[in-house]
C-alpha cells in the first residue's frame, strides 16, 4: 500500500497531479480544491489512497490526512464511489463538509452536482458519529492540520499515548506556538500526556 508520494509536480490539471520520484510519474486524481493550493508549488507531498478494481487501477492523492480520511469515510457510504467522494470534497471545503454532516444540513451536501436528497441523508446518517469522534478541525488552514500536527500525533498514537488526548494537547501547543518542529512538538506534548 502506499502511504503518501513526495516529489516535483510533473503536470496538473484541475483534477490530476502528476508527482515525479525518483523517475517515475504517478499520476494521481486530485480535488479542485487542493489543485488551487498545488498550482504554487513546485514540489509536493500527497497522501494516496489507491482505489483497485479489475478494469482500472487509481491512485487519489490529497495535501493532508485529514482530506483523505474524510474520502475514505465518504466512499464507505452506500452508493459514494471515489469520484462522487472527490467531486463532495471539490465543491465543499472540509469545514463545510463536517458543519454539515455534523449540524444534519443535507442542503449543504444537495449543492453538490449529483448528490440527491437521499444520498445526501445517507451520508449524514452514517459519518455522524464518525464525524464526532474524529475531532476533525473545521478550519483546515489552523497549524494543527498542517505536516507537523500529523506527524506529532502519529509518532505519539506509535508510542503508545491515546489518540485524543495527543491531539488535544497537540493542537493546544501548536496554536500557541505554531513554529514548532515535529521533534519539539512531540517532546512537549510528551510533558503533557
Amino acid at each position: 500500500m502506499i502511504e503518501y508520494i513526495n516529489g516535483s509536480i510533473g503536470e496538473l490539471e484541475p483534477t490530476l497531479a502528476v508527482l515525479e520520484c525518483a523517475g517515475v510519474g504517478y499520476g494521481l486524481n486530485i480535488t479542485l480544491m487542493d489543485y488551487e493550493k498545488l498550482r504554487q508549488k513546485n514540489q509536493a507531498k500527497l497522501y494516496v489512497h489507491e482505489s483497485i478494481r479489475e478494469d482500472a487501477h487509481d491512485l487519489y492523492g490529497f495535501l493532508t490526512r485529514q482530506s483523505r480520511d474524510l474520502f475514505r469515510q465518504l466512499i464507505g457510504v452506500s452508493g459514494v464511489g471515489p469520484n462522487t467522494a472527490r467531486l463532495i470534497l471539490s465543491s465543499l471545503t472540509e469545514g463545510q463538509l463536517v458543519d454539515a454532516i455534523s449540524n444534519d444540513r443535507p442542503e449543504a451536501l444537495k449543492k453538490v452536482k449529483g448528490i440527491g436528497g437521499k444520498t445526501a441523508q445517507r451520508i449524514i446518517v452514517d459519518l455522524k458519529d464518525k464525524i464526532k469522534g474524529a475531532e476533525i478541525s473545521l478550519d483546515s488552514s489552523t497549524p494543527v492540520a498542517g505536516e507537523v500536527y500529523e506527524d506529532a500525533v502519529s509518532a505519539l498514537v506509535m508510542l503508545g499515548f491515546n489518540a485524543q488526548s495527543s491531539k488535544a494537547a497537540l493542537r493546544k501547543l501548536l496554536t500557541d506556538q505554531p513554529e514548532l518542529t515535529t521533534e519539539k512538538a512531540i517532546k512537549l506534548a510528551l510533558t503533557m500526556l
